[in-house]
């Protein structure tokens, strides 16, 4: 008997000998879905979903679960046509692209409020493929974009687009600032295949200062910006008059720019947050184009000593209460979170969410665990995004390399969401969603034969791990350059007859090859590195099999089989 016992598992698959995921057995159509067993102190779940919270005149029948409207009713909204029993195509799509869920169970946990489609009337239209936020389903990752006053404009930022798109972003946020707020939006919802969200109050105040805006101003903007099809909207409707006296204290204030911009507006005005006064009247516009709210989080934390404080929590309470009357009005609601947190509080900041506002779905930036890494921030902040996600969030929103530092570029797009990809995958992974881990366990099986073509192809980043590769041994063979043949525990395992590994026939390979010239792609790459000369970086762009003394049939000249390490080295460099 071993001398340790496991927790309960879920999830085992018979490839591999790891017994399955230590999370929460999953409960999708329950307030759990997949979910993090509690730490002791962490709150419950709530005990009401969005069907306690359902509008005027509407009554769920207690034999089919549904709901009856008034008469002369007719849904507009995902969340309504889920509480009338309806399936839409669009969740048929989202059940199709997760395959872990049927579109039954889409359409009721759009009902309960844990799952939104984002999915304007108008963008629908267009070239928009539908996807769903929730914690049902897999975790989703969003990329910021948006031109500044001092830097970028809208070709550039549609280029980021398709960029984000290409690199896993499954839905973009357009935030821009400057140049033409009006033609950015709409050329990037002409090109997004991924719901695109904004943050609307960013337009309303150009060529006017905050302590203008209006009522007629923010309603008109709403407006405005569901009929060019943004799919969802961040609204800071959290931040309140009372809230402002919490923030005196912290060390860097509001560094939400929604919030600071709101809070000097009812500082300058002696009143309420419109946001929060006019809430009702923007439900409706929202709801007529089937918006979904991201309910900002006007007060989330700028640094680590400003976390889980008064003022974020207050702001939080507020977010479930505007959660509720949302769902009155049938609109769509996800909640947006913090932001820079310590790593021991992410699990409570999750789960309080989860409470107060009845399990809908959490969209967080971050968290950043620390603050003194500026330029790696998308490193700190993925590991605290890899917690949230594994403790509760539905949506993750990166943060790249140039966070903090100015607006990101090509290539601080990509670091981005890789960073995120690579958090929202391994909590997936770690909450045992069906089929998560394939793909890493096809890799393995991959790794394990040594058959690097199959190792690159199932990669994330093909390119950059065949670049990698390839730069310090350009050839396919039964070694790589960290080890070497003598001492390479795969190689050994798999001449190991007892073991299975490296045995998997879909991945066996005849013979060493010399790696393909790079690409470009991976030319770009290498030279970035600066680890190779131009001179080797061109060899290894225009070479051939010659050039490494393999005839066909042949084993390549630097193959270990045939050639000490000195000579494959000798070979490689001429």
């Amino acid at each position: 008997m071993p001398a340790y016992t496991l927790p309960p598992v879920h999830g085992s698959s018979d490839q591999g000998t790891n017994p399955g995921s230590f999370a929460n057995a999953p409960d999708v159509g329950g307030p759990l879905t997949f979910s993090s067993p509690d730490t002791p102190g962490m709150p419950a779940p709530s005990t009401k979903t969005a069907w306690d919270f359902l509008p005027v005149g509407w009554r769920r029948d207690p034999k089919t679960g549904h709901a009856t409207a008034p008469a002369g009713f007719e849904p507009v909204t995902q969340l309504e046509h889920g509480r009338l029993g309806h399936i839409t195509p669009e969740m048929r799509r989202v059940a199709e692209r997760e395959g872990h869920v049927t579109p039954e169970q889409v359409r009721d946990e759009i009902a309960a409020g844990r799952l939104v489609i984002p999915a304007n009337t108008v963008h629908r239209a267009g070239r928009l493929d539908p996807m769903g936020i929730g914690r049902a389903l897999h975790t989703k990752v969003n990329a910021n974009m948006g031109a500044s006053p001092i830097s970028s404009a809208t070709d550039e930022e549609v280029e980021k687009l398709r960029w984000a798109e290409r690199w896993y972003a499954d839905t973009v946020m357009d935030l821009s600032t400057g140049g033409d707020l009006d033609a950015t939006r709409e050329a990037i919802i002409a090109n997004a295949q991924v719901p695109i969200g904004t943050v609307p109050i960013y337009s309303m105040i150009i060529g006017r200062r905050i302590e203008d805006l209006d009522e007629v101003m923010i309603l008109e903007g709403l407006e405005h910006q569901a009929k060019q099809g943004v799919d969802y909207m961040t609204v800071h409707a959290g931040v309140l008059q009372e809230h402002l006296g919490f923030v005196q204290r912290r060390l860097i204030g509001i560094v939400s720019r929604g919030g600071s911009l709101l809070a000097k507006w009812m500082i300058h005005h002696g009143k309420q947050n419109p946001m929060y006064t006019l809430w009702d009247d923007i439900c409706e516009v929202l709801r007529r184009y089937d918006v979904t709210f991201s309910i900002g989080d006007g007060l989330r934390p700028g640094g680590l000593a400003d976390a889980t404080d008064t003022a974020q929590l207050a702001e939080l309470e507020t977010l479930g209460e505007l959660t509720e009357r949302a769902w009155r009005h049938g609109v769509q609601v996800m909640v947006e979170g913090p932001g820079h947190v310590p790593f021991d509080q992410v699990e409570y900041n999750m789960k309080l969410q989860r409470r107060l506002c009845h399990g809908a779905p959490f969209y967080v930036l971050g968290p950043l665990v620390t603050d003194i890494f500026p330029g790696y921030d998308h490193i700190t902040s993925a590991i605290g995004a890899t917690s949230a996600a594994y403790h509760g969030a539905a949506m993750l929103c990166y943060v790249t390399p140039k966070e903090h530092l100015g607006l990101p570029k090509r290539e601080d797009v990509k670091q981005g969401c890789i960073a995120y990809r690579i958090a929202a995958h391994a909590a997936d992974v770690a909450l045992g969603i069906p089929g998560s881990r394939d793909r890493d366990d096809e890799l393995t099986k991959a790794r394990a034969a040594l058959n690097w073509e199959k190792h690159f192809e199932l990669s994330m980043d093909p390119d950059t791990a065949r670049a990698f590769h390839d730069e310090d041994l350009d050839v396919d063979t039964d070694f790589c350059a960290m080890c070497g043949h003598d001492w390479c525990s795969v190689r050994i395992s798999k001449e190991i007859t007892q073991f299975l590994s490296g045995k998997e026939g879909s991945y066996a390979w005849d013979k060493p090859a010399l790696s393909a010239a790079l690409t470009a792609e991976q030319q770009a790459i290498l030279e970035k590195r600066g680890v190779l000369s131009p001179e080797e970086i061109h060899r290894l762009a225009s070479k051939t099999r010659e050039h490494m003394g393999a005839a066909p049939g042949a084993k390549a000249g630097c193959h270990s089989d045939v050639a000490s390490d000195e000579e494959a080295e000798r070979l490689q460099s001429r």
